[in-house]
């Protein structure tokens, strides 16, 4: 991939227990991608994940990595990048948060814009000097469509998702002609076991689906993808629309 885009043959997956994360990994196992490198917390679900992707014939490997320990974050992915290229980093964690006892706990409320926002400001820098020092190579961040504006159910968890889609923003255009590409993600309500239970809102999607764009944003070399496509139709229009209007509405 050093000299053509495409899809990767190496992987650095930050946030590796990510349901959306593994998907897009079982699918660039399936057409490219040979060495994935998974970090997170140590844990057996962390391991487990590893074993599933060797199944399928990758060279995947784990990493202590914790998102809300950014002192950690340059020796964890300096490790990594030692080792050999990366082609492509994916920037996955992230939490859901509760948002009536964020409201009620600040210091719940701060810990979930650590882990979204800071957390991946630490992590996706690093990562990105990386890549540039090598010269080339990927780096998709997911996002949300919550990011696009704020509603009252979840305001919290969309601001730190409006603050990491700002950043991961502005930072491809800070990487624009470096050989590095940046690629936002912004998927719907994703159906994974991290929102069971969760009011499902319209235009919902799969993990397989997100992964599935990914693949196609990877090849298309593009810079945002919204899954499913219509959202970002939809979005267009809610982002315009008077606060008093927006404020009635079911979201």
């Amino acid at each position: 991939m050093k000299d053509a885009p495409g899809l990767p043959q190496s992987l650095l997956v930050l946030g590796g227990t990510s349901e959306i994360a593994l998907a897009v990994t079982r699918r660039l196992i399936a057409r490219r991608t040979r060495t994935v490198w998974l970090a997170g917390r140590p844990s057996p679900a962390l391991e487990a994940a590893a074993e599933s992707l060797r199944v399928l014939g990758a060279d995947a490997r784990t990493v202590a990595f914790d998102a809300l320990d950014p002192d950690s974050h340059e020796a964890v992915l300096g490790k990594v990048f030692a080792e050999g290229d990366i082609d492509m980093v994916l920037v996955a964690f992230g939490v859901l948060g509760d948002q009536a006892r964020d409201e009620r706990e600040p210091a719940a409320a701060v810990r979930v814009a650590q882990t979204n926002y800071t957390g991946a400001i630490s992590a996706g820098l690093i990562a990105a000097g990386a890549l540039q020092d090598q010269g080339h190579g990927s780096l998709v961040v997911l996002s949300s469509v919550a990011a696009e504006r704020a509603r009252r159910a979840d305001f919290i968890y969309g601001s730190s998702k409006a603050g990491l889609d700002s950043f991961a923003q502005g930072l491809g255009d800070a990487l624009h002609g470096t050989g590095v590409h940046v690629m936002v993600v912004r998927p719907g309500f994703v159906r994974t076991k991290s929102t069971y239970g969760r009011v499902e809102a319209p235009l919902s999607t799969t993990a397989e689906e997100v992964a599935t764009a990914v693949e196609l944003g990877l090849r298309r070399r593009s810079e945002t993808v919204w899954v499913p496509g219509a959202l970002r139709v939809v979005m267009a229009a809610v982002r315009h629309l008077p606060r008093g209007v927006f404020r009635r509405l079911p979201l």
